[in-house]
């Protein structure tokens, strides 16, 4: 009997909307349309990667949080027709992200 050859096993590659650069899917925070504090649409997280309707991928860092906000890539990722609120996330790296090192 021949062996069938070994071929590593294919994880989902995603592109981060703040620095652009390409990681494994589970390397990303997914982020959907949803509500902010304010009742208005907001960029919201999706830490599970659950939620229904179009997402878009972001490393979890405040760098490339910032870069997607200085960039308006919400709203370009998730096709909103308005600038879109980014606030939630930000508030969302800012509690469940570690600190990151200060060079």
């Amino acid at each position: 009997m021949a062996s069938l050859p070994s071929t590593p096993a294919r994880t989902p590659v995603r592109t981060c909307i703040g620095c652009r650069e390409r990681a494994a899917k589970r390397e990303l925070l997914r982020v959907v349309i949803g509500t902010g504090s304010d009742g208005r649409p907001a960029a919201v997280p999706d830490p599970g990667g659950t939620a229904a309707g179009r997402g878009a991928h972001l490393h979890p860092t405040t760098a490339c949080y910032d870069l997607a906000v200085r960039r308006r890539a919400f709203s370009r990722a998730l096709r909103a027709g308005e600038g879109l609120a980014g606030t939630p996330v930000g508030d969302y790296l800012a509690s469940h992200v570690p600190d990151q090192p200060t060079d």
